[in-house]
């Protein structure tokens, strides 16, 4: 087993909503082709009192702030204290946790953003998982299909894992901050409390704790007082 690429170690599953959904997956990529239904059976058993259903399988936390020129299709539970910016595009199966915000002109589909996720600036996320905390620069894309629109081959650290899907975006793990102007290739997985610099393309396996700096440069991070 590729035990670093694996949900417990990457996430945080008290700091989502969406913690059911990961029962009796081993992998990240697993959840992706749940996040839909899900969203639809969760919905229904949110609290009316916090939570107001708008249209189609939409929820949207009372708390959370929804700019009126951000377009939000279903399924679809934007949580507590959220915030969804100017011109946020978010095209169904998606859940934007507690305190993350969603920017202007940035598009999600198919995702689980964990609470205090920050997206803010001309992002693009799809079918991907970014963990608490994790922050995505100005202008970081998640690139989801292959040039050759082939299955992707997940290359973790202890070996490759064909997955028999052709869409898969990006896992980043707790805590990760990519640079602006990123791509994080189809598969990508980062691991917590990672850094990646800007401009960056991404593919593969980043291990926890590490910055990214270019492909076959990347450093172990260190704690200045030792």
């Amino acid at each position: 087993m590729n035990e670093q690429i694996t949900v417990k170690e990457l996430f945080d599953l008290k700091e989502t909503i969406a913690a059911d959904i990961f029962k009796d997956c081993v992998y990240p990529w697993e959840v992706l082709s749940k996040i839909g239904e899900f969203i639809v059976k969760l919905g229904e058993s949110l609290s009316e009192e916090e939570y107001e259903k708008k249209g189609e399988n939409v929820w949207i936390a009372k708390s959370a702030v929804v700019y009126p020129t951000a377009y939000i299709n279903g399924p679809c539970i934007i949580g507590k204290n959220a915030e969804v910016r100017h011109c946020a595009f978010i095209r169904g199966n998606a859940i934007v946790g507690e305190g993350a915000v969603v920017g202007n002109s940035t598009e999600l589909k198919n995702v689980i953003l964990f609470n205090k996720v920050q997206v803010p600036h001309y992002n693009y996320v799809g079918d991907s998982i970014l963990g608490y905390k994790a922050h995505m620069g100005a202008g970081s894309i998640t690139s989801n299909v292959k040039s050759d629109k082939k299955f992707i081959t997940i290359k973790g650290p202890d070996g490759k894992i064909d997955t028999g899907i052709k869409k898969i975006g990006a896992f980043l793990g707790d805590n990760v901050e990519v640079g602006c102007g990123s791509v994080l290739n189809p598969g990508t997985i980062v691991g917590r409390n990672s850094n990646i610099y800007p401009l960056s393309s991404v593919r593969g396996f980043v291990a926890a704790s590490s910055i990214y700096k270019k492909q076959n440069e990347i450093v172990e991070k260190f704690d200045k007082a030792d």
